[in-house]
């Protein structure tokens, strides 16, 4: 499963890079520009910020802080594993929250299984077929990405699953990897910012999912549940486990 991972980084990897580079037609091969558009919101479409700048770290540490009394959590109950328990943020990525908290309230994922799952990668649920085909959102049609430098996919993170840009339905996936030296080797060969592999040291994740998956959520109790259902036995081609992994239900209540 760990060369299926580094596959994954590769294919994935000079996408990401042109758009924390910031590259156009004419310096996408430079790799040292850390000036960028974030390409889905509008807002930020106008901006252009110095990636160089940002502290990763810092805000990976409100990323996985625990919420504050009274804000909204969901517990995703998981048959025969156990709890994982998320938070939301509602002001970076508000349409994928309330998709998500209101599919789980209208019991749309109850019954549904994790359907790809990819050990020291993720764990993918939320398609009523099964297939990772499947599926749609509270508008019954997609809905765009939400991005934010805030927001990054480290270990833990709910992100919305696509099938590219502005493509999100009903799919998510809880982030599953842990910090690797290999993996750290190859995103610094391929020009990652040395600021944000410093928080990646730190909380692990998937960088090369950085601004191609909206993260909207963050597990704050039951990682040991989700690396536990990581490490269930699947085919190795597709990641559909060779038993269901079933989601009982998700239950949305306050912090």
């Amino acid at each position: 499963m760990k060369y299926m991972k580094i596959g994954l980084v590769l294919i994935s990897m000079l996408i990401l890079i042109v758009c924390l580079t910031g590259c156009d037609n004419n310096s996408k091969n430079n790799t040292n520009n850390t000036t960028t558009n974030t390409s889905n919101n509008e807002k930020n479409n106008k901006e252009k910020v110095d990636v160089e700048s940002l502290d990763f770290v810092k805000s990976a540490e409100k990323q996985v802080a625990k919420p504050e009394k009274g804000e909204t959590i969901a517990t995703i109950h998981i048959k025969k594993y156990g709890d994982v328990k998320v938070k939301f943020f509602k002001d970076e990525a508000p349409k994928a929250v309330e998709n998500f908290i209101t599919h789980a309230k209208d019991g749309y994922y109850n019954g549904l299984t994790f359907h790809r799952i990819i050990d020291d990668f993720m764990i993918q649920g939320g398609d009523p077929t099964g297939t990772g085909a499947g599926g749609e959102s509270i508008w019954g049609k997609n809905f765009e990405d939400e991005f934010s430098y805030d927001l990054v996919p480290y270990r833990g993170a709910l992100c919305m699953a696509n099938a590219g840009s502005n493509t999100n339905g009903s799919q998510f996936f809880i982030e599953q990897a842990k910090y690797d030296e290999e993996t750290e080797n190859l995103l610094k060969q391929n020009g990652y910012p040395e600021n944000l592999l410093e928080a990646y040291k730190i909380y692990g994740g998937s960088m090369h999912l950085f601004f191609r998956h909206t993260v909207f959520g963050q597990v704050i109790e039951g990682m040991d549940v989700v690396d536990k259902v990581a490490g269930v036995k699947t085919d190795a081609q597709t990641g559909k486990p060779v038993q269901d992994v079933v989601i009982e239900s998700i239950e949305i209540s306050e912090f």
